[in-house]
């Protein structure tokens, strides 16, 4: 049931929003030199590395000048791309992630293996179902960059303080998991995003 949602749910996204996408493609494009899209690898489902599709919201060359953890501040982000985090328009290709099947629309968001290997036990509980767009952390740590910004080492606050809440709070998506918990997440999620655009 939980695939078939997705997968309708994913296609109607999709077609829905192609004006937005060919927007914000032009739009990236006129801002800075690189591509549209931002891929990233991921683990998913049982462990298995996938690539995250995002919106460019940084200079091409941002993985040569820092780390994997951005702070709102960041200088590798272009200007553009700061509206594009602020919105969460840079999460919409996801949305092609969800209809290939390596994400689902609500699930515990997608580590990169270099942080996920450090909680490999958590992990394995965790990634025995598909990593979504939206979850409870998603909504609890909606401005994370901000809040790591506060700290002078951004990394070792993600790892120590905010990466275990976050696996906490994926936990209690499993043990909570419906479509009628998911229905309930996805609401959530889009009246934050209002809020951001009224």
């Amino acid at each position: 049931m939980k695939r078939a949602f997705d997968l309708i749910a994913s296609v109607f996204g999709l077609l829905l929003l192609l004006p937005l996408f060919c927007l914000v493609s032009i739009l990236i494009k006129l801002d800075s030199p690189g591509p549209i899209f931002f891929r990233q690898e991921r683990v998913g489902r049982d462990f298995q590395p996938f690539l995250i599709y995002k919106f460019r919201s940084m200079i091409a060359d941002a993985h040569r000048r820092g780390g994997a953890i951005t702070i709102r501040d960041d200088p590798r982000i272009t200007r553009f791309g700061r509206l594009l985090r602020r919105t969460k328009l840079d999460e919409l290709p996801q949305l092609i992630n969800v209809l290939k099947g390596d994400m689902s629309f609500v699930g515990p968001r997608p580590e990169v293996r270099k942080y996920a290997d450090l909680f490999a036990k958590d992990y394995s509980d965790i990634l025995s179902v598909r990593p979504g767009i939206t979850d409870l952390a998603s909504l609890k740590y909606r401005d994370e960059a901000t809040y790591l910004g506060k700290f002078s080492d951004p990394e070792q606050a993600y790892v120590e303080l905010l990466l275990p809440e976050k696996i906490e709070l994926a936990k209690e998506y499993i043990r909570k998991s419906s479509l009628s918990f998911d229905l309930r997440l996805i609401v959530s999620t889009i009246f934050r995003l209002a809020k951001i655009f009224c």
